[in-house]
Parts: structure tokens; sequence; C-alpha cells
């Protein structure tokens, strides 16, 4: 009976054993996929992150072309002739502005813009979640 009592005792102990190393290969492959996923999903925001740079940049250089051909198309003289030069040049200096900074540059100066204007920003944002509220709710 002591003998039985021991073989039971050793083979609860390998059982334990073996449910501990069980747990640790499964914690460990838990951190290996987690690991896995967190670089994953680095990668894609990384990737969409280029994306958006370089959209950004496309829309530069098409402001800038379509500045070109707005002085192309425009008289030279006039009322007409200096609102299209205005319009032609403010295109131009965004579309630099878009393709030397990006959307981080962007980000950064309205960032620096908001902390100079506090509360000038603030009444702009509740402004626009005005509008946005009057024009998405449904009237009955």
């Amino acid at each position: 009976m002591a003998t039985a009592h021991k073989d039971f005792q050793h083979q609860t102990s390998n059982m334990g054993e073996q449910a501990k190393d069980l747990a640790s290969e499964a914690t460990s492959k838990a951190k290996d996929m987690g690991s896995t996923v967190t670089q994953k999903a680095g990668d894609a925001a990384s990737f969409v992150g280029k994306k958006a740079e370089d959209a950004t940049s496309s829309v530069g250089v098409g402001m800038k072309n379509l500045a070109g051909t707005i002085r192309e198309k425009m008289p030279e003289k006039g009322m007409l002739g200096a609102a299209g030069t205005a319009v032609a040049d403010t295109l131009e200096s965004g579309g630099r502005y878009l393709q030397q900074q990006g959307l981080s540059g962007l980000g950064d100066d309205l960032t620096n813009m908001i902390r100079r204007n506090p509360i000038p920003a603030v009444l702009l944002g509740l402004g626009v979640g005005y509008l946005l509220a009057r024009v998405t709710t449904t009237r009955s």
C-alpha cells in the first residue's frame, strides 16, 4: 500500500512538472506571438504613414501644377489677372509647403498654432462641432 501511495505521489509530481512545463511553453509562445503581432502592427502603421506622406506630396505637386495652369490660362492684366495671380501664388506656396513638410510638418505647425492661441482654437473647435451637429442631425 505504501508503494502504491509513493507511485501515486511520483505520478502526481510528474504531472505537476509537466503542467508547469506546458504552462511555461505556452507563456513563451504567447509572448513570441504578441511580439510578432506588435511588430507587424508597427510595420503596417509605418507603411500607412509612408503612403500618407507620399499622397500629401502628390497633392502638393498637383497644387503647384494647378497654379501653373491658372497662370497660363488667366489674363495677365486687370482685376481678373490680379485675382488669378493671387490664387496661383497661394496654390504654389501651399503645394511647396506640402511637398517639403508633409503631414508631420502640418501636424507640428497646427499643434504650435493651437499652443500659441488656445482660446481661439477651442472656440473654433466648438463652432465646427456645432455646425457638424446641425448638419448631421435629422429634423422631425
